[in-house]
């Protein structure tokens, strides 16, 4: 036992801590972590209380805008409560914004579905917050309180609706209100957060998702740069629309939809000629990234109803079946239910625990794709079609791989020979970086931490694996090379637990040969090992483009636009004395420098991988990676305007 550490354990060393101090002393237990991801979920749950009451039927407008260094949501619901609460002695604004477990979505009362987190989101927004504001409309009157840090800054103030212009100047022209209607204004925490500026974009994508999934709700943003309205009375059928705007489709959508008081879903569906699966599972519109029990229903569904009309009519060989892989094959589909208490598997809702949605989403999905494929023949024999394509694909593939296998191009090999391992065996301490060519590769393993730091040089052109079979890309040395050095198998065989190394840094040049391997490396990693960017352990390297000296002072800048803004600061004299190197690739630098600016962790600038918003990501890789010709030369010629320079080699 340390000598520090207390031998005696008795009551007095219990800490309790007071109203939200809990929440400020452990964030990522309510919002996951303190990151971007975690700010983006206290923006999240202002908005659900705002979608909750136009679920409930109560409002119909919402209104974002980035305001003061933080962001400002309005809604023309009933408005908070401003009533004394009965067990707290406190106005219900102040009890739901100060007290977890405080709010009205414990019964279905209030709300016969939510989405925000009953009771918790609020109060643990108002905790992570340098400031908080809310404005309340009921009965011509407008209720404010101001808080910091989850405590008030005074009591509830009050004044008439056309009094409100005046004491409250930051409510002008930011309301939705009609009659009644909430106003939250916050400003992140500072001491919290590890930054405080909301990513405009993703603000945007996520508003516009929710008007999608609540068809009829009216949202309008006003970003920095971006101003935008959305309203969608077709709603996820229009979502789908939008999502194959670009991809051949082989059937119509087909969407059905119903609801009762405990559940309601709606689902719409079609198939391209893609040879990958986009699904986008919601619940009471939260987006549950990694699924859970409504798609495991509705894929049992579609593999029950399809195999089920392919044996009717004669379309499949006795004893054969359509294996959920074929059925995935250039799916695309929508499953949006809401339902009163879901369980999630954890705080971030990503996926949905509840048993009772998999045995619904089961239940209707059969009847109504049942009815819908006897009714539409030619749609239903275009899916079978290209579900029968998809099998004999497979049963070939499976075929090649078992024959690649059995040759041992994975099983029991060694680890590769190109790879300069390092000496550290915990994998969380371990990184490796990944570079093209020798000569990078030679000057990395010089410059190197030998203790922590593997490296693996790669040689040659990068092998496209999103045109590629397995049995292919199995025989690809550089690939091959990264899966024996990763150590965690793919395909079937990927076992995360495995992982050799909690670093894997991309490290090409920068310039745009670099960054196209970057993108090779990365469309492998999207496709065949998706687990590693999800969990975090992707990055890419960012090495210098410039050194540029002038006089005694020196400095490595990563873009033109940092040369110049540099060039900019050096006195008049030393304007004679300077000196800029332009690094062509990593190769070119020494050991020393490429250690000094790329690979040592207290001076280096490292991209972390995320897959973000995955249908982006989905739509960029078929189009730019795919085989298809065509959508790359409209992404080109859609996009050529944009390019200021290009790196002509």
């Amino acid at each position: 036992m340390s000598a520090n550490q207390n031998s005696s354990y008795q009551a007095e060393n219990i800490s309790v801590l007071e109203g939200l101090e809990a929440v400020r002393k452990r964030p990522g237990m309510y919002i996951g972590n303190t990151g971007v991801e975690g700010l983006e979920r206290c923006f999240g749950e202002i908005l659900d209380n705002s979608v909750d009451e136009y679920m409930a039927g109560h409002a119909s407008k919402i209104r974002v805008e980035f305001l003061d260094g933080g962001i400002i949501v309005s809604d023309d619901g009933r408005g908070i409560p401003i009533d004394i609460h009965p067990k707290t002695g406190k106005t219900a604004l102040e009890t739901i914004m100060t007290v977890l477990h405080a709010g009205g979505k414990f019964d279905q009362k209030n709300y016969k579905f939510s989405g925000g987190l009953h009771g918790v989101g609020a109060s643990v927004v108002n905790a992570l917050t340098e400031k908080m504001i809310i404005w309340v409309l009921r009965d011509d009157t407008v209720y404010s309180m101001s808080f910091s840090r989850g405590k008030p800054l005074g009591e509830m103030v009050s004044c008439s609706r056309g009094e409100a212009k005046d004491k409250f100047p930051m409510l002008e022209g930011r309301t939705v209100w009609n009659k009644t209607g909430t106003v939250t204004w916050f400003k992140p925490d500072a001491e919290i957060f590890e930054t405080v500026d909301f990513n405009e974009s993703d603000i945007n994508q996520g508003l516009k998702r929710n008007a999608y999934l609540n068809k009829g709700l009216d949202i309008t943003f006003v970003g920095p740069t971006v101003q935008a309205h959305y309203f969608f009375p077709e709603g996820i059928k229009a979502y789908l629309v939008e999502l194959t705007a670009k991809e051949k489709i082989l059937t119509p959508i087909i969407h059905f939809e119903t609801e009762d008081d405990q559940f309601s879903l709606e689902v719409v569906i079609c198939y391209t000629e893609s040879s990958s699966e986009t699904l986008y599972p919601f619940t009471n519109g939260i987006f549950n990234a990694e699924g859970g029990m409504q798609v495991t229903g509705f894929r049992s569904s579609l593999s029950k109803v399809i195999n089920n009309y392919a044996a009717t009519k004669n379309f499949l060989k006795k004893d054969d079946k359509l294996s959920s892989d074929d059925l995935r094959e250039g799916l695309r589909a929508i499953i949006s239910i809401k339902m009163a208490d879901p369980q999630f598997t954890s705080q971030s809702k990503v996926k949905l625990g509840s048993t009772i949605a998999r045995t619904l989403t089961e239940k209707i999905v059969s009847d109504k794709l049942g009815t819908y494929f006897e009714e539409n023949p030619k749609d239903a024999q275009a899916i079978v079609q290209k579900a029968l394509l998809a099998m004999k694909a497979r049963l070939a593939a499976r075929a090649a791989r078992e024959s690649v296998m059995r040759k041992g191009v994975l099983e029991g090999m060694a680890l590769p020979g190109k790879l300069a391992d390092c000496s550290e065996k915990d994998p969380v301490k371990s990184e490796i970086f990944i570079v093209e060519g020798d000569s990078a590769g030679g000057s990395a393993k010089q410059g190197r931490n030998r203790e922590n730091q593997a490296i693996l040089a790669l040689r040659g052109k990068v092998l496209n694996t999103e045109k590629a079979t397995l049995d292919r890309i199995l025989n690809y040395e550089g690939i091959k090379n990264m899966i024996l050095a990763f150590g965690t198998g793919v395909g079937d065989k990927f076992d995360i637990d495995k992982l050799r190394y909690h670093k894997i840094i991309l490290m090409t040049d920068a310039d745009v040969d670099g960054a196209h391997i970057t993108t090779l490396l990365l469309t492998f990693l999207y496709r065949y090992m998706p687990r590693l960017i999800e969990d975090g352990y992707v990055y890419m390297a960012r090495p210098p483009l410039y050194k540029i000296k002038a006089g005694r002072k020196e400095e490595y800048v990563y873009s033109d636009v940092e040369k110049e803004a540099f060039l900019k600061l050096i006195p008049p004299e030393n304007q004679n004395r300077i000196e800029i190197q332009r690094y062509k690739g990593l190769g070119e630098m020494n050991p020393e420098q490429l250690w000094e600016t790329t690979m040592d962790p207290k001076s280096r600038l490292l991209w972390s991988v995320t897959i973000g918003e995955a249908e982006l990501a989905n739509v960029v890789f078929e189009e730019l990676m795919g085989s298809e010709v065509e959508p790359r030369k409209r992404f080109i010629e859609e996009n050529a305007v944009f390019v200021e320079d290009v790196d002509l080699i």
